[in-house]
């Protein structure tokens, strides 16, 4: 059975006016459930993520500023939310729920979070709409745990890892691939282990192509024993903030090609949902189930 962490924290944690970028994460799993893709069982709410492993990824001064909601106004601007206890809650249950999903993707081969993907924030700082960095603190609790020993993170968001990326610089163990828009946010990039930038409008072939000729070869060289996938849908031609001109079928190509390369090095994946930013909440909302349904159709 798939497993997704879902709570309902992902989708009400913000005052009325910045609620619109939180209503994919009600919206998807109850599109799921009503096309019959999967079922109640599936769904599962984590808990909250205890301090220490929080510790593991993000410094002890920048953590007790998020939890005692005393960031600088400016530092709270560079997030783009307003702090709250609420939000803080929020993100420290997708957090857990990223590593709830990496126990089943050990059992089923696959694992998702209807939200995460926060890859903006770094050792000590929060950016884009990120406040802790579900799978690098994930990846981090694999690897305290000797769970691992060499982790792939796949980041096909839009934008770039730029957090992942500054967290994992020293880290061996863990290979970060970032494939983004080049003049796409954040302004200042960070050094993945791979960056991939794509000039505006890339389309569907060339953005295809340039994958299936990366990952295979990431995949043999590396040989990692855990794969994080983080399947941002801001990569399409209709996402007001991505700048590349993908369809639909191409976003589901993608996922398809991760998810068989999973399969066939038999690798067990997190996916995490990242960024969605069209106009039409319908289009975010079903390129994100097409990621979900593609799992199902691959692993179950």
């Amino acid at each position: 059975m798939l497993k997704i962490a879902f709570d309902p924290i992902y989708a009400h944690p913000l005052p009325e006016g910045h609620r619109f970028p939180m209503l994919k994460y009600e919206l998807i799993p109850a599109q799921l459930l009503h096309e019959g893709v999967i079922t109640a069982d599936s769904l599962f709410s984590p808990g909250l993520l205890a301090e220490d492993i929080i510790l593991q990824t993000h410094e002890e001064s920048y953590w007790q500023q998020l939890r005692d909601l005393t960031l600088s106004l400016k530092e709270q601007r560079r997030i783009g939310f307003p702090l709250s206890a609420l939000l803080v809650e929020r993100e420290i249950r997708i957090a857990q729920g990223t590593i709830d999903g990496c126990r089943f993707a050990f059992d089923n081969g696959i694992a998702f979070n209807v939200a995460g993907g926060t890859h903006h924030a770094g050792t000590n700082w929060g950016e884009g709409f990120c406040l802790l960095n579900d799978q690098a603190v994930a990846a981090n609790y694999l690897l305290n745990n000797n769970l691992a020993q060499s982790i792939l993170i796949i980041d096909l968001d839009v934008h770039q890892g730029n957090g992942t990326a500054q967290i994992f610089e020293n880290e061996p163990r863990v290979f970060t691939f970032s494939m983004h828009g080049a003049n796409n946010f954040p302004s200042r990039k960070e050094t993945s282990d791979l960056d991939i930038s794509l000039a505006d409008g890339v389309e569907d072939e060339q953005y295809l192509n340039i994958l299936y000729e990366a990952l295979p070869k990431l995949i043999q060289q590396q040989k990692p024993d855990f794969i994080f996938y983080l399947a941002g849908v801001d990569v399409l031609s209709s996402d007001k903030l991505g700048k590349l001109a993908l369809s639909k079928k191409a976003c589901k190509a993608r996922d398809r090609f991760v998810f068989e390369q999973c399969i066939a090095n038999n690798i067990p994946v997190q996916v995490s949902m990242g960024g969605g930013y069209s106009p039409l909440i319908k289009d975010i909302v079903d390129a994100h189930c097409n990621t979900f349904k593609m799992a199902t159709d691959l692993y179950f």
